[in-house]
């Protein structure tokens, strides 16, 4: 697959919180990480999202199921938990989209509730490669909102990693994602 000046990349919540050892850990979540730096240097726009939540936000949760509204408080706005992962190398001239902000709303995609499909026509895009955590929300979600808001849209799925409760929900998701027409590649694909 050939890399064009209109494709982007988004990277999708690589922060500390979902990273093993944060609040709310994607199981090698932190692995993925040399792959997004290796690509993030290959793209002329690159777009950076993360989960900023507001100390009191619904989806957080005392004794968290693991589901929507149901969550380990994580990646407060601000907070340690909320920075990109230490090792994640950011470009001085990435987007940087804040997502969940809203107190009273669950907001898993990267284009719900922000300027970034706005942002994205403005630079002339019209491919997004998808890649980040989790595959079974965040990932899901951003990809799908991308499809709906006219991009062609590509995950590499190599650079993704689900949470994957209940076990099997990142399978479902990915095949959620192909049956939205979502393409799938590795990112060894891209020359």
């Amino acid at each position: 697959m050939k890399r064009n000046p209109t494709d982007a990349l988004i990277v999708v919540d690589i922060q500390s919180d979902f990273c093993p050892g944060g609040a709310l850990p994607v199981n090698g979540g932190d692995a993925i990480v040399p792959v997004v730096n290796a690509l993030s240097t290959r793209f002329d726009t690159v777009v950076f999202t993360r989960d900023w939540h507001p100390a009191a936000h619904c989806s957080f949760s005392a004794a968290p199921q693991f589901m929507d509204k149901s969550w380990p408080a994580h990646c407060v706005a601000g907070s340690s938990g909320a920075a990109f992962h230490p090792d994640l190398r950011v470009p001085a001239n990435a987007l940087v989209v804040s997502k969940g902000t809203d107190a009273a709303r669950e907001a898993y995609s990267g284009f719900q509730g922000t300027t970034l499909a706005e942002d994205l026509e403005k630079r002339g895009v019209s491919r997004v490669f998808v890649c980040g955590l989790a595959t079974d929300y965040c990932v899901k979600h951003t990809a799908i909102d991308a499809v709906r808001a006219g991009f062609e849209t590509v995950v590499l799925e190599d650079a993704i990693r689900a949470v994957d409760v209940p076990p099997g929900a990142g399978a479902a998701a990915m095949d959620e994602m192909k049956q939205a027409g979502i393409a799938f590649v590795q990112s060894g694909d891209l020359p």
